[in-house]
């Protein structure tokens, strides 16, 4: 009986049965996507030096900033629209992607020099160029992919996704036995983007894109992707804030130490931004908060699961980052240890409040996304700045978790005029975060003294 009710629940095109499905798909193909890049990066750190994941890390950087500043919002804004499901919308949307990628390819090889110059490295001259031709693979990827997301339809999406990286980690491995260098971490990148804009077109159903320019399309697609713009601006100053000032301040082989801890560290987050952007748009769409108590009450179970199926995962990391990182790498990378542990506690206030931005975008109000978001850019740019100046990577590390506290206030506001902010939620996790937080260092701290030391030795 409770095997035919569990069915159930996972069958029919309701609202619920597809979020459950599509939760399930994004939760399972992000499991098998980290195994995939896990087992990938054991195999790469015995080929390659700790210099080249930092080059490499350097180089995405770039890539992921070119992308970011020039985002005008055509996913979300198919996700919500009206008009959606609209060939000459989408045809609209589909040429500006494509054209925006020429473009963002056309700036790298123009900005190649001065990153060179800004960070010291000249082997990025040759490297950025190559390296951005993926966004113009990834703008020519067709709009049936923002549809699967707009009807949380995931399941074909999920197996190419997974295939796509395979294909990059195999070749990744293959290139880097036989060339020994970063040139074997930009081709296989280049790879898998081919590959899944092949399989994109080939396997997804609906609408073909062609080229198109509807005025009333465009207009609304850049009305709404103006804030939009502006928000991934500040998001990605605010996600890659560590990677732009620890890249600069950080001799490169540590530079990807870090990185190693940062990829360990972030499974569980990552986990959580995936599963949020992919359902709660339509969810609060169709369930808007404010609309009614039993739309809130459904919203804050989601909420509730989310946030400690988050918080196991971050708390695993955080009692075993150290030996988990002696027992799968090499001593060149043991400092890593206690990053995967200090980034793991210092992400417990991000997951808090991981489910409300979204909220924004359902209602069309990108205004005031772009408030939260460059907000949260600001005050996490000061917090590692300053600490990065007066106590070094860890100070720097700490100094996440404090900006996130501070940026707090500014999510309330956005989650209030939405009717999605919980405090019940928010206050629950917290204690039980601060406890954990307090118990992983605690067991954890005589890694983090090595970590100072070594930190001093550098600087030094």
């Amino acid at each position: 009986r409770q095997m035919k009710r569990l069915t159930n629940i996972f069958q029919g095109s309701n609202l619920r049965a597809r979020a459950m499905r599509s939760s399930v798909l994004t939760v399972g193909g992000f499991g098998a996507s980290q195994i995939i890049r896990l087992a990938s990066n054991l195999i790469l750190t015995r080929l390659l030096f700790p210099e080249a994941f930092g080059m490499m890390a350097l180089v995405m950087v770039f890539i992921q900033g070119l992308f970011q500043f020039s985002d005008v919002g055509i996913g979300p804004a198919i996700m919500r629209s009206t008009r959606g499901d609209d060939p000459p919308f989408l045809n609209t949307a589909w040429t500006i992607q494509a054209g925006r990628g020429v473009l963002l390819w056309l700036a790298a090889c123009v900005l190649a020099y001065p990153m060179a110059l800004i960070y010291g490295e000249a082997q990025l001259m040759q490297l950025l160029p190559v390296a951005a031709f993926t966004l113009v693979i990834q703008g020519f990827n067709p709009t049936r992919l923002m549809l699967a997301n707009r009807h949380l339809q995931l399941g074909r999406v999920t197996v190419i996704d997974i295939f796509t990286q395979l294909s990059g980690i195999v070749s990744a491995v293959v290139l880097a036995y036989l060339t020994q260098s970063v040139w074997a971490l930009v081709f296989s990148s280049i790879i898998s983007s081919l590959v899944q804009l092949v399989l994109f077109w080939v396997f997804l159903e609906g609408h073909r894109d062609r080229f198109q320019w509807e005025r009333p399309a465009a207009h609304e697609l850049i009305n709404f992707g103006k804030w939009i713009f502006l928000s991934t601006v500040a998001g990605f100053l605010f996600n890659q804030s560590d990677k732009m000032l620890l890249g600069k301040y950080l001799p490169l082989d540590q530079f990807g130490v870090y990185n190693i801890g940062f990829f360990l560290a972030s499974f569980p987050l990552l986990l959580g931004i995936s599963v949020t952007h992919k359902l709660l748009i339509p969810l609060y769409r169709e369930r808007p908060p404010r609309e009614s108590a039993q739309n809130f009450k459904a919203l804050r179970k989601m909420r509730f699961v989310v946030s400690a199926g988050l918080l196991v995962g971050i708390s695993v990391l955080a009692f075993v980052g150290v030996p988990l990182v002696d027992l799968m790498y090499d001593a060149r990378y043991q400092s890593a240890g206690a990053i995967v542990v200090i980034i793991a506690c210092m992400q417990v206030p991000q997951i808090i409040v991981l489910t409300y931005d979204q909220a924004a975008l359902a209602a069309g109000d990108s205004k005031r996304f772009f408030v939260l978001a460059v907000s949260r850019a600001v005050i996490m740019l000061a917090a590692l700045f300053v600490a990065l100046e007066l106590f070094g990577l860890v100070g720097a590390l700490f100094s996440i978790g404090i900006a996130m506290i501070a940026i707090y206030p500014v999510v309330v506001w956005l989650a209030r005029h939405m009717g999605a902010w919980d405090p019940l939620h928010d206050l629950f996790f917290a204690v039980l975060g601060v406890g954990m937080i307090a118990l992983a260092l605690w067991v954890n701290w005589d890694a983090i003294k090595e970590l100072m030391e070594l930190n001093a030795a550098f600087s030094g």
